[in-house]
């Protein structure tokens, strides 16, 4: 495993910072993007149940389609080089389909299946109390989402590659907007959230964040 010192992986997400203008005559190169999405790819999930898909929009009609209700990035949706919404699973019930290809995908045989399924059901019914409505259980899947969308934002600052989460937009018209592309079927997925990538065109400001005591909490 490559190992980075504790002082270049500090460095590293001292120097990341959300980027809301990019330079529009540099994109990044295919293998740095693809690399981007493996971070995503590889990320983990509850369960391991990996409920997302990503949407690349390079399609610049589309683009300017969105840019109307999409106020957190509409600054960036001309200049940025690539951008991500990333869309998390619904009707993820542990009695699915969807789990039943979990399972498979994780090469569970019949008995351990069964195993498998009554420690889902157990978690979704009792331990989290996810099934009381259909939002709540895609919230829980849209939580996984911001694993894989903070996994991609390491993954390209470790590139040189500068990024911003976005979810200033309207959810209902990006929803219904991507649906109406085609993009994906709503019944099934819905929009988490989004993120733009490229290489800033202006300093960034230095961050300003809590200090350690502030946020941490040693029980010994």
């Amino acid at each position: 495993m490559v190992k980075l010192s504790a002082k270049e992986v500090v460095e590293l997400l001292s120097q990341r910072s959300s980027t809301r203008y990019y330079d529009p005559n540099k994109k990044i190169n295919e293998e740095d993007f693809n690399a981007i999405l493996e971070c995503a790819r590889l990320s983990p999930s509850s369960v391991g149940s990996e409920p997302w898909k990503l949407l690349v929009i390079q399609n610049q009609a589309l683009r300017e389609k969105i840019k109307p209700f999409s106020w957190g990035m509409a600054n960036q949706l001309d200049n940025c080089s690539h951008v991500v919404i990333l869309l998390a699973k619904k009707n993820a019930r542990y009695d699915s389909p969807f789990f039943v290809d979990v399972m498979v995908r994780k090469g569970l045989n019949e008995e351990q299946q069964q195993q498998a399924l009554a420690k889902y059901k157990s978690l979704q019914e009792v331990e989290m109390n996810l099934l009381e409505s259909d939002r709540t259980l895609f919230d829980w899947c849209s939580k996984q989402t911001y694993i894989a969308l903070a996994n991609m934002l390491t993954g390209a600052a470790a590139l040189g590659i500068d990024s911003c989460p976005i979810e200033g937009f309207n959810y209902e018209l990006m929803n219904q907007t991507l649906a109406e592309e085609g993009l994906f079927d709503p019944n099934e997925y819905g929009v988490s959230v989004a993120a733009t990538f490229g290489y800033r065109a202006r300093d960034i400001a230095k961050k300003s964040r809590k200090t350690m005591d502030e946020i941490v909490t040693w029980v010994e």
